[in-house]
C-alpha cells in the first residue's frame, strides 16, 4: 500500500515544515528527499472514497444551477486532462488559498469519477485507484501567513497528498521538479481577473522561457461567488484567515483584512471582521490587497502631479485631441438621429479637449477594430458609444479587443455588476455580456452608475443610449477625474460668433488673412440656410485673442457689414 510522501526542493527552513524531517538530507543545492508518515489504512481509503462521492453528491443535490454548470465544466476539463495525460504526468499546484482548495476537491472528485468510469466493467476500484495519487506542489515562502502553511500541511495529511515542497523561487523550483519527474501538465487554480490569467485558456502551454508543461485551468471562468458557493455547499475545510475578514490572500507584506467586512463596535478597541463568504460584492475581492493607481490619460510630455492632474497654468493654452466614434447601423440608415456624438463633442470642448474627428461605423467587428486601432495611436483619447450589449449587433467590445490584439474574456468584476442589475438572467455557463478585452480593461466605478464605465487604456467605452444617460455618465467621469486624474482637465474653449450679409466671395480673402494672423484660433464659417447670413465663429482658450480677432475682422470688412450673432 502506498505511503504518503513529502518531497522538498531547496534550502530547508524551520518554520512551517513537516515534522521529523531528516536535517542532513537537505543540501544548499536543490535535492530531493522523502518524508514518510504512517501507512494509509483501509478505513482511511474507504473514508477517502466517501469524501469524493460527497463532493459530487453535494453539487448534484444543490439547487444552484450556476454552480452545477461551473462544476460540470470543471470536471469535464479535469477528466479531459486525465485522458490526455497519465497520473504520473500531472500535478496539482496548491497554495492554501480558497481557489486552490476548490481545485483540490474538484480534482479529487474528477479523478474518482474518471477512475470509476474506467473500472465500470467490474464495478470495483482498487485501493491504489481510490487513493489520491496526483502529485501536489507547494511553493513555501517565508512571507506566507503561518495559517496558510498550517492549513496546507493539515490538508496534505487529511487527504493523503503526495506533496512536493519547493522553497526555491517559482521558476527554479519548477525546473528542478520537472527535471526529476515526468510531469507534463499542472492543474492551476487560476481565475479570470488574476494577474497571471491574461491570455490563458483552460489548456494553455507554459510561457516562453519557462519549463515546458501544459497549464490546466478548470476554474478559469469561476467568480468569487462561485468559489464560495462550492466551499459552503460541499462543507470542505478552508484556511482560517478567511473567517477573519481576508478575502484575497497574498503575502504578509501586502495583505490585510477587507475593510468592507469590518464590524463597527464602539465598545471594543480591537477591529473585528465578518468572514469572507459574507462579502456580497465579489468585484471587491481584492480590496485588502495593495493597489496600483492608474495614470491619467495624457501625452507623456505633460508633467503629472500627485493627484494625476496638471495645474491650471500649465494647461491653460494646451490642447489634447480626442476622437468620437459611434457604432450603429441604425444611424447610418437614418433610422435614428445621432444626438450622442454632437453632445459628446460639446462636453469635450468644455474641458479643453479638441475633437479631431467623429465617425459613425456599421455594426462590424473589423470596422470598429480598424478605426479604433488607427485613432487610439493618433489621438490622446478615443470615446466610443453604441454597440454594447448581448445582441448580435453589439460588436464594440469585440472590435476594441481586436484593435489591441487581445481576446474577449469573462470579467468576474463586471459579471458581479450585471448580476446585481439583472439577477437570474445572468446565470449559465458563459455570460457573453460580461466578456471584456482581456488584460487592458479598467472598470470605473461610481455610485450613480448601474454599471461601471469601461476604459481600455486610452479608449473609453460608453453605454449611454440617449443624451440623458450620457449626461449622467459624463458627470460621473468628471467626478472620477477630479478624484483620481483619469483625464486631464484644461481651460475650456471659448467662442465668439459674428454675422454678415456679405457674400462668401467678398469675405473669403479677409478670413484667409485672419487665419494666418491668428493660428491659435479655430475660425469657421457656415450658413443656417442657403440665403441666410454668413456666420463666422471664433474658438480658442484665450479671451484676449478672441477679442483681437473680432476687432481685426471688423476693421477688414466695410463698416456696418458685421455684427455679433445672437
Amino acid at each position: 500500500m502506498d505511503r504518503l510522501r513529502n518531497r522538498v526542493y531547496g534550502r530547508k527552513t524551520n518554520s512551517g515544515s513537516p515534522k521529523n524531517q531528516d536535517k542532513d538530507s537537505v543540501a544548499s543545492t536543490p535535492r530531493l528527499y522523502f518524508h514518510t508518515l504512517d501507512s494509509i489504512s483501509i478505513k482511511f481509503l474507504l473514508h477517502f472514497e466517501d469524501g469524493k462521492m460527497e463532493i459530487d453528491d453535494a453539487i448534484r443535490g444543490s439547487d444552484d444551477r450556476r454552480l452545477k454548470t461551473k462544476y460540470n465544466n470543471a470536471i469535464y476539463v479535469i477528466r479531459r486532462a486525465l485522458t490526455l495525460y497519465s497520473v504520473e504526468e500531472v500535478a496539482l499546484s496548491f497554495n492554501g488559498g480558497k481557489d486552490s482548495t476548490v481545485l483540490l476537491h474538484l480534482l479529487r472528485a474528477g479523478y474518482f469519477l474518471h477512475k470509476r468510469e474506467q473500472s465500470h466493467s467490474n464495478g470495483v476500484l482498487t485501493d491504489h485507484e481510490v487513493a489520491f495519487p496526483i502529485r501536489t506542489i507547494y511553493f513555501e515562502s517565508p512571507s506566507a501567513f503561518p495559517e496558510i502553511n498550517s492549513f496546507t500541511y493539515e490538508t496534505a495529511s487529511t487527504y493523503g497528498l503526495q506533496m512536493d515542497i519547493i522553497r526555491l523561487d517559482f521558476k527554479c523550483g519548477l525546473e528542478s521538479l520537472l527535471e526529476s519527474k515526468p510531469i507534463r501538465a499542472i492543474f492551476l487554480g487560476v481565475r479570470i481577473g488574476d494577474p497571471t490569467a491574461v491570455g490563458q485558456e483552460q489548456f494553455s502551454p507554459s510561457s516562453p522561457g519557462w519549463p515546458p508543461f501544459m497549464r490546466v485551468n478548470p476554474i478559469l471562468d469561476w467568480s468569487y461567488r462561485d468559489v464560495w458557493a462550492f466551499l459552503l455547499t460541499c462543507k470542505v475545510p478552508y484556511c482560517s484567515l478567511y473567517d477573519q475578514g481576508y478575502t484575497s490572500i497574498g503575502s504578509v507584506h501586502d495583505t490585510v483584512p477587507n475593510a468592507l467586512l469590518c464590524i463597527n463596535n464602539s465598545s471594543s478597541s480591537k477591529e473585528r471582521f465578518r468572514p469572507a463568504f459574507l462579502l456580497s460584492d465579489g468585484r471587491l475581492e481584492r480590496a485588502g490587497r495593495a493597489k496600483k493607481i492608474s495614470s491619467p490619460v495624457c501625452r507623456s510630455g505633460y508633467p503629472a502631479v500627485s493627484n494625476g492632474m496638471m495645474s491650471a497654468d500649465s494647461n491653460k493654452n494646451s490642447t489634447l485631441t480626442a476622437t468620437v466614434i459611434g457604432v450603429g447601423d441604425e444611424i447610418l440608415f437614418g433610422t435614428v438621429n445621432d444626438e450622442l456624438g454632437p453632445s459628446l463633442c460639446k462636453k469635450l470642448h468644455s474641458i479643453g479637449w479638441s475633437v479631431s474627428q467623429t465617425a459613425v461605423l456599421r455594426n462590424d467587428v473589423d470596422s470598429v477594430a480598424e478605426e479604433a486601432e488607427r485613432r487610439k495611436s493618433t489621438n490622446d483619447v478615443v470615446f466610443i458609444y453604441g454597440g454594447v450589449g448581448p445582441l448580435h449587433s453589439d460588436v464594440t467590445l469585440a472590435g476594441v479587443a481586436k484593435a489591441f490584439g487581445v481576446r474577449l474574456a469573462p470579467d468576474e468584476e463586471f459579471e458581479e455588476y450585471l448580476r446585481h442589475l439583472i439577477g437570474d438572467h445572468c446565470t449559465g455557463d458563459r455570460n457573453e455580456m460580461a466578456q471584456l478585452p482581456e488584460g487592458i480593461t479598467e472598470l470605473l466605478h461610481h455610485e450613480k452608475l448601474p454599471v461601471p464605465l469601461i476604459k481600455c487604456q486610452n479608449v473609453f467605452i460608453l453605454t449611454a443610449t440617449n443624451v440623458t444617460e450620457l449626461d449622467i455618465e459624463w458627470d460621473c467621469l468628471i467626478e472620477l477625474t477630479r478624484s483620481s486624474g483619469l483625464l486631464v482637465l484644461m481651460e475650456p474653449f471659448l467662442s465668439k460668433c459674428m454675422t454678415t450679409n456679405l457674400s462668401d466671395v467678398e469675405t473669403a480673402p479677409v478670413l484667409s488673412k485672419l487665419r494666418f494672423e491668428f493660428p491659435d484660433l479655430y475660425i469657421g464659417c457656415y450658413h443656417k440656410s442657403r440665403l441666410a447670413p454668413l456666420i463666422i465663429s471664433f474658438q480658442g482658450k484665450d479671451q484676449t485673442r478672441l477679442e483681437l480677432a473680432v476687432e481685426a475682422l471688423c476693421k477688414k470688412l466695410p463698416a456696418g457689414q458685421i455684427s455679433e450673432a445672437n
